[in-house]
Formats: C-alpha cells, sequence, structure tokens
C-alpha cells in the first residue's frame, strides 16, 4: 500500500483518511478480495431472493414473511455501505477516504446496523406472539402494527446514528490521518482527533455499547421464553422448532457479540478488532437469509414456485423468439 511522505500535522485539516485495512501483502489482499466478493454475492443472491418470493408469492403474506422480506432489505443495505469499497480497497494501491465520504459511511452503517438490531428484536416479538396467541396472533399482528414496528425500527436506527456522527464531526482532525480499519467507524476515528476524548468515548460506550448489551439480553431472554415454550407445549415438530429457535440464537449472538466486544471497551484497542468488526459486517448478513428464511419449508415450496415460473416464462421468450424467426425468415 502506498502512502503519502507527508502525513497530515497539527496546522493542518484532515481532509482524507489512509485506511490501513487488513494487510500490505498483495497476495493475502488477492485472496481476501475473492473471498468477499464471493460472500458479497451470496448475500445479494440470498436476500434478493427472499425479498422477490416475498413480495411474489400469496402464500408468504403473512406477518413473519413480512418481517423477514424487511430484515433481507436491511441485510442487504447494511452491506452495501463497506463491502464494495473494501472491496474497491483491496485492488488499489492507495486506500483513502474523504473525510465527508468517512462520515457518510459512518453514517448508513450505524443507521442500517441498528435498523436490523431493532428489526431482530421484532422478529423475536412475532414469534413470541405466533406461540403464546397462535389464536389472535394475526390480529395482534395486523398489517398496520407491522408497519408501525418496521418504521420504528429505521426511525430508532436514524436518531442513534444522528448521535453516533455527532459525536464525531464536532472533534477536531488535525492528524495524523492513518485509520487502522477497513471502514470508517466511530471507535477507530475518533481516536485520531487531537484533543482529549475522554467523555465522547463514555459517550459511545452508553449510546451504542450500552444500548447493544441491553438488546441482546433482551433478545436472548425472549428466545429463552420461546425455547420453554417449545418444550412444554408443542408436541409435532419440536425438534425442527428448537434446530430452527437455535439456529436464530446462534446468529443473534454472532450479530451483537462482537458488536458488545468493539462497543463496550473503547479505552483500549486489540489487534483482533478487525476481525471481530469482519463478524458483523461481512458475515452476518449473508447468514440471516439462510438461518432465519431458507431454512423453512415452506420458504424453499416458494422459492421453487418462483423459479418454476422464471423457468415458465424464459421458455414462452425462446419460443415467441422463435416464432418470430420463423416468420421473419419464411416473410
Amino acid at each position: 500500500m502506498r502512502v503519502p511522505t507527508e502525513p497530515e500535522n497539527s496546522t493542518t485539516t484532515v481532509k482524507n483518511f489512509f485506511l490501513v485495512g487488513f494487510t500490505e501483502s498483495a497476495m493475502l489482499q488477492y485472496i481476501l478480495f475473492i473471498t468477499i466478493l464471493i460472500i458479497y454475492s451470496m448475500t445479494w443472491l440470498g436476500n434478493v431472493t427472499i425479498i422477490t418470493t416475498v413480495i411474489t408469492d400469496q402464500q408468504l403474506h403473512k406477518p413473519m414473511y413480512f418481517l423477514l422480506g424487511n430484515l433481507a432489505f436491511i441485510d442487504l443495505s447494511e452491506s452495501s455501505v463497506t463491502l464494495p469499497k473494501m472491496l474497491w480497497d483491496l485492488l488499489s494501491e492507495v486506500k483513502t477516504i474523504t473525510f465527508g465520504g468517512c462520515i457518510t459511511q459512518m453514517f448508513f452503517f450505524h443507521f442500517t446496523g441498528d435498523a436490523v438490531a431493532i428489526l431482530l428484536i421484532v422478529v423475536a416479538l412475532d414469534r413470541y406472539v405466533a406461540l403464546h396467541k397462535p389464536f389472535q396472533y394475526l390480529n395482534i399482528m395486523n398489517h398496520n402494527v407491522l408497519l408501525r414496528l418496521v418504521a420504528g425500527a429505521w426511525v430508532e436506527g436514524f436518531v442513534h446514528s444522528i448521535v453516533q456522527v455527532a459525536l464525531v464531526i464536532r472533534l477536531p482532525f488535525c492528524g495524523p490521518n492513518f485509520l487502522d480499519n477497513f471502514y470508517c467507524d466511530v471507535p477507530q476515528v475518533i481516536k485520531l482527533a487531537c484533543r482529549d476524548i475522554y467523555v465522547v468515548e463514555l459517550l459511545m460506550v452508553s449510546n451504542s455499547g450500552l444500548l447493544t448489551t441491553l438488546i441482546f439480553i433482551a433478545l436472548i431472554v425472549s428466545y429463552a421464553v420461546i425455547l420453554v415454550k417449545i418444550r412444554t407445549r408443542i408436541t409435532e415438530g419440536k425438534h425442527k422448532a428448537f434446530s430452527t429457535c437455535g439456529a436464530q440464537v446462534a446468529v443473534v449472538s454472532i450479530n451483537f457479540v462482537p458488536c458488545i466486544f468493539i462497543y463496550a471497551r473503547p479505552f483500549q484497542k486489540l489487534v483482533v478488532d478487525k476481525a471481530i468488526s469482519s463478524l458483523y459486517t461481512v458475515i452476518t448478513p449473508m447468514l440471516n437469509p439462510i438461518i432465519y428464511t431458507l431454512r423453512s419449508t415452506e420458504t424453499k415450496n416458494a422459492v421453487n414456485r418462483l423459479l418454476k415460473k422464471i423457468g415458465k416464462s424464459n421458455t414462452l421468450i425462446t419460443l415467441s423468439g422463435t416464432h418470430w424467426l420463423d416468420s421473419f425468415a419464411s416473410s
């Protein structure tokens, strides 16, 4: 990686950040590029398939699939905030991002990330209502309630992100400008400020670390209640229900434990931070559609129906094209 010969000094306002990334080895960067490109492609394929299937298949017009379709959209948005820039940098000699671009990336990263966290709570709430109030489920989780819950997730994400950006944008940055990460995030950026950041770090812990921890505890408690409900009241399909619920707990843990690790301890920096951050920026947007949706038999059947429709449409287009060519040739 080529770096500037003269770093920013105390009399200069930082206009660009140089991203250190994962490694300086060209070979490892190519390997990471291919790996992340495959993961990003799978993320797009899985989430777009879910969104398309939920929209087009009448049998999936249910509260749970409405929420999972929205989760797929947010996952797709979240991964697109960091991964395209990461892929570009892995092939670039100079890995830079403007100060405005850094703030923008930080805003959308926390916007989508927090919206995902809140929506995971809503998904757990939906499963709780379905198990505890099966006869009133559709009345409780009606269309208006679903719209408000999803809108609330986006609004909460927006407010949280505004607070995070406000912590950073008022800080003076006069050098150095080497960001030890592969994307812009609050814990790494604020350490480059040329003033004491003790209070800012405390605010970051209360806004991100504490919030993430509370959400994670709430989710674990809700899934524990769901597991008890499955064990005591469900007789048929108990093993499958346990498997699905356990897989969801695993994904929630992969989502939240790394976040807690990063945001709840701002005063020290560890060498594993970047590897931990990659779990919730790269891996979980790909895992969510697999765990929450594609393991469901109902969803698999819906995807198969969609593929058959696409296959029939392609066949009709091919036949129409052949008929047109035959007509043209005969004329």
